[in-house]
């Protein structure tokens, strides 16, 4: 098959609509569904995605793309029993480390993972399939399907579930084109490997960093290399806690991944963890009850009125001051940005965050000015010389 009509591009007037390729065959099979051409752009830039996070730590791996960028990232590391809670997989027993991959992946960002577009980087199996079947999603690419998983996957949307099959032995030509407004553009693809000695060169008085924490760094940078630039994004314990994309200002990349940082750690704060949802509130009610509870907004869920909708009882206010007593208990948080620090105040926010270590280009002309704040906060950081932007 050379060539895959869609239903419509973007939009609905923007017809007609294919996907195709000039030389040999597409690298998918459609095995169930009819995606369209943003669950496409999607699965190819989240394949991309998981494939290099597998080749780059030796874990699965699984990502949760909405709107051509990830809400989370994530290798298949186990969960702790606080971990399988905030993601609502603690009644599913034991996962397989696909997916576990999955669970941190979608769990990162949940008001994001909405009705995301999946990308595995290793056959799905039964486990991963009754954890998408209960998500509110549009569909998965992966290498290959166990016969029960895509037997499971096939009843989502009453049996229209979008679910791809890609060739992971496919190589895209090392030169790439796009249109715009009717001028192709051309360019070497981005092919450059991430790993250990991509980092670079630590330009800090902190220069221990421990593996653990040069994996994270890794992960960071490969999910950015797939991100709407600019964007920054924070990582603790092999997954995505954090990404802030599309930007156009570096601080507001840095602040917008660090509320979600906080997000993700307040959820596991006891206050929230121990919520009295009724039991008929289902997952995305829930995610967006406690979404409101952590803000600023809280009466919004929490007023005479409203909690009855979602509460057994009325449940105390999170203060700003338990808040910021919480989060002062992160650390060794793991941060990439796709270019430089022009200022200092990147590292200042990202420190709130418990951020530890950096890896960042480097290149701006206030570099002194960001190393002095690293400094000053015990931060390790690493200057890679390479960019990393993706539009």
């Amino acid at each position: 098959m050379k060539e895959l009509e869609l239903k419509y591009g973007c939009n609905p007037n923007q017809k007609p609509s294919r996907i195709f390729v000039e030389n040999g065959e597409l690298p998918i099979e459609v095995l169930n569904g009819k995606p369209g051409y943003i669950n496409f752009l999607d699965a190819f830039n989240g394949w991309q995605l998981v494939k290099e996070l597998k080749e780059a730590t030796g874990h699965p791996a699984a990502t949760s793309f909405k709107h051509v960028s990830p809400a989370g990232a994530a290798i298949g590391l186990p969960l702790s029993d606080v971990e399988k809670k905030i993601y609502w997989v603690d009644d599913l027993g034991d996962l397989s480390p696909l997916a576990c991959a999955y669970a941190r992946a979608r769990g990162a960002d949940r008001m994001s993972s909405f009705g995301d577009f999946i990308s595995l980087s290793d056959v799905c199996d039964v486990d991963t399939a009754n954890m998408i079947k209960r998500e509110v999603s549009d569909g998965v690419i992966a290498p290959g399907y166990e016969p029960e998983a895509l037997e499971i996957l096939k009843t989502k949307k009453k049996g229209n579930y979008n679910i791809i099959k890609i060739d992971p032995a496919y190589k895209p030509d090392p030169i790439e084109r796009k249109q715009v407004f009717g001028i192709t553009f051309e360019q070497g693809r981005n092919e450059m490997p991430i790993d250990e000695e991509f980092l670079g060169k630590l330009v800090t008085e902190n220069k221990d960093v421990p593996e653990d924490a040069k994996r994270d760094l890794i992960i960071a940078l490969i999910t950015l290399k797939y991100t709407q630039s600019n964007s920054v994004c924070y990582v603790k314990g092999g997954q995505a806690i954090g990404i802030g994309a599309g930007q156009q200002s570096r601080i507001h990349c840095t602040r917008l991944a660090g509320q979600k940082a906080d997000n993700w750690l307040l959820r596991q704060c006891p206050k929230v963890l121990n919520l009295p949802f009724k039991e008929d509130v289902g997952r995305p009610n829930r995610d967006n009850a406690i979404d409101v509870y952590m803000s600023d907004d809280y009466a919004d869920v929490l007023e005479d009125g409203q909690w009855q909708q979602f509460f057994t009882e009325q449940p105390e206010p999170l203060t700003r001051e338990e808040k910021r007593e919480w989060l002062d208990k992160m650390d060794g948080v793991a941060l990439g940005s796709d270019a430089f620090f022009p200022f200092s105040d990147n590292v200042q926010r990202a420190h709130r965050s418990g951020v530890k270590y950096i890896a960042q280009p480097g290149g701006s002309i206030r570099d002194d000015l960001v190393i002095e704040a690293c400094n000053e906060y015990g931060i390790a950081m690493y200057f890679s010389g390479m960019r990393l932007f993706h539009h």
